[in-house]
């Protein structure tokens, strides 16, 4: 799994923005500074940063309104991790820097850092001074001076100065997470005007979220980058200046976090109301079927279920009929996320597009829906599922005016209806779609000989499933039956978490799923997705290994769109062509957060629109500790 953007801005002190980067040799954005224009040319004084120029919250704002501000302060908090970033595993963690690609970070690391900038969870896009109490646009929007506020400090009582900025940009530009480092590199400078003032400078064309992502990624301390080499993986607990600081930790296990109560940020509007508890805690299992038995013996306090099965069956436990915990289901309105079985194309087998389409039209979601998911998901069809952003129907005129160009080198049904799998019959045995799937595969040179699907050469068809968690095995196992009813050699095969990353950094797999989500204005992380550039960077999210020209233009076209309308138009536009493509087998979505808790937390009454708020804005009604610490 990872994390959006948003998630990222959200989360805690941190702020670390998924992707990043600008494809080189295609045509750059053409004006991706255009909506800081008018202020550009002003060099107007700023609060806050968007994508569009829209802020929600005026300058002096007290608080955002989704939390309350008198929230009281105590108690603790709780979980089995939610979701990953950068080289994270739900599973375990070996060290405490997960900006790098050594390694499996731990969970929560960013709540002891600041950002320049925090993300609103009620916004698109939007993001106001933290570190940086206001920030300068000059030259066009290639020129951002963020102004520090001078109380800030680090926990050692040290102050956070323009040098510790630099510094930590240094390091993100040589020895970063790759992502990061194609995130920034249409940062082309990053320079200290005396202690307070630190001057950005970016590359002519840069994408249009560039300066919000530098914005949103942690500050670290100069001196502690000094003697401790940021390439390396290490479980020697970093300085921050976050709200909260590693209290103990036990590798693989835990992680526990205190809150830092001389917090020199807490009074800030982007921080008022927010991180209320004194401790936070992840706890790690083997696999989330271990993390639910861990959650009704008390071993952590909050968990979110991402099973139907689980969510269906087993949260009817003594504790909950008596109320010691409490089972809700939130409104979940971000994208509902890129989630699915994800080809490597870069493997032969997979390079024929009529291959993908019949693999996929093997896996029968309404037999699934019905008899593993208790009917309570919804297919995922689109890489923009559940937004405007979704393709539907026949292409508009301006979804037309991006498309033409490109026509020579797509499919023609990208100018008809987008691509929808086949719903089956929900038999489990389908004998149509099976025969249109042998239709595909006989076409692409693919013959049933002696039960095994083989190629001209007689090299027979088989496929790993590729994964370090049991979550999917069953609905991979039953995925593989009907794979093997085409001759298909097809196994399930988990590793521990450090060889996953591994062989996902280095695109060593079949078939994987991952889980994305795009922030509601995607930005350069469709770069990182679906680039060219991406495809061909180790360790990138684009595991598809997409490299389309056509798509790489759409992405060009959204980077540059001047507003959000015309955002919307790439996107769909873009949304044709990957369906098209049939990169992966969507699976599905629910459109709401399923949580269970014990009773002894409160939160306020309106929830951030963009976020789920927990551990953020939620306080604590007791002081009684998990019983796993």
């Amino acid at each position: 799994m990872s994390l959006s953007r948003r998630t990222l801005l959200l989360s805690a002190a941190s702020a670390v923005t998924l992707l990043p980067a600008m494809a080189r040799g295609q045509p750059a954005p053409q004006d991706a500074a255009a909506n800081e224009g008018a202020a550009a040319s002003a060099a107007v004084e700023r609060h806050g940063l968007s994508f569009f120029g829209d802020l929600r919250y005026p300058a002096g704002f007290t608080h955002f309104d989704y939390v309350d501000p008198d929230a009281p302060k105590g108690g603790p908090f709780s979980q089995m991790g939610r979701a990953t970033f950068y080289n994270q595993s739900l599973n375990t963690f070996d060290t405490l820097n997960p900006y790098n690609q050594r390694g499996n970070g731990a969970q929560g690391i960013e709540l002891i850092y600041d950002t320049l900038m925090t993300a609103a969870g009620d916004e698109k896009s939007a993001m106001y001074g933290r570190l940086a109490s206001s920030v300068v646009i000059a030259d066009e929007g290639l020129t951002y001076r963020f102004k520090l506020r001078p109380q800030a400090r680090f926990h050692d009582g040290t102050p956070v100065t323009a040098d510790d900025v630099v510094a930590t940009f240094e390091a993100f530009k040589a020895d970063a997470y790759e992502t990061i480092r194609m995130a920034l590199r249409d940062l082309t400078a990053v320079e200290a005007d005396g202690p307070g003032e630190v001057v950005m400078r970016f590359r002519p064309g840069r994408a249009r979220d560039v300066p919000l992502t530098a914005a949103g990624l942690p500050i670290f301390s100069r001196a502690f980058l000094a003697k401790h080499p940021f390439n390396q993986s290490s479980l020697e607990v970093p300085l921050g200046s976050g709200p909260y600081r590693v209290k103990k930790f036990e590798q693989g296990r835990f992680i526990e976090y205190e809150r830092v109560p001389d917090y020199w940020g807490r009074d800030l509007p982007v921080m008022k109301g927010r991180f209320n508890f004194d401790t936070v805690r992840y706890e790690y299992f083997r696999d989330r079927v271990a993390g639910l038995e861990g959650f009704k013996a008390r071993a952590y306090l909050f968990r979110e279920e991402f099973t139907a099965r689980e969510w269906a069956t087993a949260y009817d436990f003594p504790a909950v009929r008596e109320g010691r915990v409490k089972v809700e289901t939130l409104p979940d309105n971000s994208f509902s996320g890129v989630q699915g079985w994800f080809f490597n194309t870069r493997r032969p087998k997979f390079f024929d597009r009529r291959v993908r389409e019949a693999i996929g039209i093997l896996f029968d979601f309404d037999w699934t829906r019905k008899n593993l998911m208790y009917d309570s998901y919804t297919r995922t069809v689109s890489f923009f599922q559940n937004s405007e952003m979704m393709a539907q129907g026949l292409p508009s005129p301006a979804e037309l005016k991006l498309l033409e160009p490109f026509r020579d080198r797509l499919p023609e049904e990208v100018f008809g209806e987008p691509y929808v799998p086949p719903v089956s019959d929900g038999s489990g045995e389908d004998r149509n779609l099976r025969r249109q799937a042998l239709a595909l595969l006989k076409d692409a040179g693919w013959n049933v000989q002696q039960g095994k699907l083989v190629d001209a050469k007689g090299e027979a068809f088989t496929i790993e499933f590729l994964d370090d968690d049991g979550g999917m095995e069953r609905h991979t196992a039953r995925f593989i039956g009907h794979l093997k009813k085409v001759g298909i050699d097809a196994t399930f095969r988990i590793v521990d978490p450090a060889q996953f990353q591994l062989r996902l950094q280095g695109f060593d797999f079949d078939m994987v799923v991952r889980r994305y989500s795009f922030a509601p204005y995607p930005g350069d992380e469709l770069r990182a997705y679906f680039s060219t550039e991406a495809a061909r960077t180790r360790g990138s999210y684009n595991v598809a290994g997409i490299a389309d020209p056509a798509v790489d233009g759409l992405i060009n076209a959204a980077l540059a769109a001047p507003d959000a309308a015309a955002l919307v138009v790439a996107c769909q536009a873009l949304d044709r062509v990957l369906r098209a493509g049939r990169y992966w087998i969507p699976q599905w979505y629910s459109g709401q957060h399923r949580i269970a808790y014990w009773n002894q937390f409160a939160r306020p009454a309106t929830k951030p629109r963009y976020d789920l708020g927990a551990l953020d804005t939620w306080w604590s009604t007791g002081t009684e500790p998990a019983r796993g610490g």
